[in-house]
C-alpha cells in the first residue's frame, strides 16, 4: 500500500511560513524572448515592523514551453540496464520493451549508447547516432538476465559513453539506470554513489534511477540522482516501465537550459538561515545553488529561509537579490538573468495576512515536510517509530496553525494527511513498499519533479 505524502515540514516560526506575491520584482528575462523567467517571490511581502521577524525567500525559474517551430536540443543518452539473476522473468522482458520504445522516440540524430551489468559490466553499443535504430533495437533484445549487481561499475560506463561527446555543447547529457537488485558487485554505499552522482554532475551528466521491484536499495538510488540533479523513480510493477521510460524522455527531450548557477546576495540587515529542501551553500550574505538543467514548461526553484532585522512601520526595504547563469540549450548560448525583491512593514496584522503568497507557502510546506519524510524513515530504521510518528504528528499541527491563520486549503490538506500518517508509523513502522515510496516522493518534492512522472 502506498502512502502518498508529500508533505512539507512544520512551520518553525508560523509567521514565517506566510508566503506572498511581492510588492517589487525586476527581472531581465521577463519580455526579452529569454528561455528563462526569474522571480523572487517572498512568504509574505509585508512583514510585522517592530521586531526580528523570520522569513522565506523563493527564486523561482520558470522554463519556457519550447515553440513547436524550435528544433530541440540533440540527446547524448545512455542507458544502463541491470540484468542480473534477479531481472529474471517478466522484469527483463517489461525492460526491453520499455528501452525499445524509448528508442523509438527518439531523434535519428541523437546519440545513444546501451550499456548492461550484472558481475561484470559490458558496453552493448558505444556512443553513436540512432540512425534508423536497427542495431540498437537488435541488442537491446538479446539483453537476458543473470549473475550480480555491479551498480557502480555500471553507471560509470555509461558515463564514460556520454562522456565521449561531452565537448559537444549541443548536446544535452544523460544516464537512465534500471536496476531491481542490491549493489553487490563494487562500491555498493549510499555516500559511494553519492560521490559519484556529484562528479558527474560537475560534467554536466545527469543521472535518473528506476528502481524496480522491491529489492533494490532505495537509499543508494536516490542519493545518486539527488546528487546529479536527475530524476529518481520506484517502480513497483515492472508493466509500468513503459510509462515511466516515456516520462523520463520527455523530460530530457524537453531541456532548455543547463549548468545553471544561482547566487542571492542578502543586503545588512537580512540573514540568510539555511536552505529549505535543497542543498546550497550559504557563505556569509551570499546563497548559492547550482542546477543541472531546466525543463520547458516547469518550474524550478529554491527555499531560503531568513532573519529580519527590525524597522518601523511604512518602511520598505529590498530582501533579496539574485542572479541566474546559464547555459541556453535552445539558442546555443550563455544567458544572465538579475532580479531584486522588496518587502514593506506594516503594524497592521491583517496587511501582513492579507499579503501572504498561498503558493509559496505550500511549496515550503511541502518542502519540509519532505525533509522530514526522511527524517522519519531514518527513525523508523533506528526502531523510534514513537518518535517517528511524533515529528510527524508535531509538522501537522503546525501546518494546521498555519493553514488557519494564512487561510491557506493547501496547506490544510497537507496537515490533513500528515496525522493519520503518522499514527500508522507508530503502529506499523514502514514496510518495503511504504519505504521506498517514502524515499522516492520525498526526493521528487525536493528536485521539483514534474507530477506527472
Amino acid at each position: 500500500m502506498k502512502t502518498r505524502l508529500i508533505l512539507s515540514f512544520a512551520i518553525a516560526l508560523i509567521g514565517a511560513l506566510s508566503l506572498a506575491v511581492s510588492a517589487q520584482i525586476r527581472t531581465s528575462a521577463s519580455d526579452s524572448g529569454e528561455s528563462v523567467n526569474l522571480r523572487i517571490d517572498v512568504d509574505r511581502s509585508v512583514l510585522p515592523a517592530g521586531a526580528a521577524e523570520r522569513a522565506v525567500v523563493k527564486i523561482a525559474l520558470d522554463g519556457m514551453r519550447l515553440p513547436r517551430r524550435h528544433a530541440r536540443p540533440p540527446v547524448n543518452l545512455a542507458l544502463v540496464i541491470d540484468r542480473s539473476g534477479s531481472m529474471s522473468g517478466d522484469k527483463i522482458v517489461k525492460a526491453r520493451e520499455a528501452a525499445l520504445e524509448a528508442v523509438e522516440r527518439l531523434g535519428r540524430d541523437d546519440l545513444v549508447s546501451l550499456v548492461v551489468y550484472d558481475n561484470v559490466v559490458e558496453t552493448l553499443v558505444p556512443a553513436q547516432r540512432v540512425g534508423d535504430g536497427r542495431q540498437l533495437g537488435e541488442a537491446i533484445r538479446c539483453i537476458e538476465a543473470r549473475g550480480g549487481t555491479a551498480l557502480h561499475g555500471g553507471v560509470t560506463r555509461g558515463a564514460s559513453e556520454v562522456r565521449k561527446n561531452l565537448a559537444d555543447r549541443r548536446y544535452i547529457n544523460r544516464v537512465i539506470l534500471l536496476s531491481d537488485g542490491l549493489a553487490n558487485v563494487g562500491p555498493s554505499s549510499p555516500g559511494e554513489l553519492g560521490r559519484l552522482g556529484t562528479s558527474l554532475m560537475k560534467e554536466g551528466i545527469s543521472v535518473t534511477t528506476i528502481g524496480l521491484g522491491l529489492g533494490f536499495n532505495e537509499d543508494l538510488m536516490t542519493r545518486l540522482a539527488q546528487c546529479s540533479d536527475g530524476n529518481t523513480y520506484f517502480v513497483e510493477h515492472s508493466s509500468d516501465l513503459s510509462r515511466i521510460f516515456a516520462a523520463e524522455l520527455g523530460d530530457v527531450m524537453s531541456v532548455i537550459a543547463r549548468r545553471v548557477v544561482i547566487e542571492i546576495d542578502f543586503p545588512q540587515g537580512v540573514r540568510p538561515i539555511c536552505f529549505v529542501g535543497r542543498e546550497g551553500t550559504i557563505r556569509g550574505q551570499r546563497a548559492e545553488l547550482t542546477l543541472n538543467q531546466l525543463y520547458g514548461g516547469q518550474e524550478k526553484f529554491a527555499l531560503i529561509e531568513v532573519e529580519v532585522a527590525p524597522a518601523e512601520a511604512g518602511v520598505e526595504r529590498e530582501i533579496a537579490r539574485a542572479r541566474v547563469s546559464y547555459d541556453d540549450a535552445v539558442k546555443q548560448r550563455a544567458a544572465t538573468l538579475t532580479a531584486v525583491r522588496s518587502v514593506q512593514f506594516s503594524e497592521s496584522r491583517g496587511a501582513v495576512v492579507k499579503s501572504a503568497d498561498h503558493k509559496v507557502q505550500a511549496d515550503y510546506a511541502a518542502n519540509v515536510l519532505a525533509v522530514a519524510k526522511d527524517q522519519a524513515v531514518a527513525l523508523v530504521d533506528a526502531n523510534r517509530r514513537d518518535e517517528a510518528g511524533s515529528l510527524l504528528r508535531q509538522r501537522a499541527a503546525e501546518l494546521k496553525k498555519s493553514a488557519e491563520l494564512y487561510g491557506n486549503s493547501s496547506v490544510r490538506e497537507l496537515a490533513t494527511a500528515a496525522a493519520p500518517a503518522a499514527a500508522k508509523l507508530e503502529q506499523d513502522g514502514l514496510s518495503n513498499a511504504e519505504r521506498k515510496t517514502f524515499r522516492a516522493e520525498s526526493a521528487q518534492v525536493r528536485g521539483q519533479q514534474a507530477l506527472g512522472n
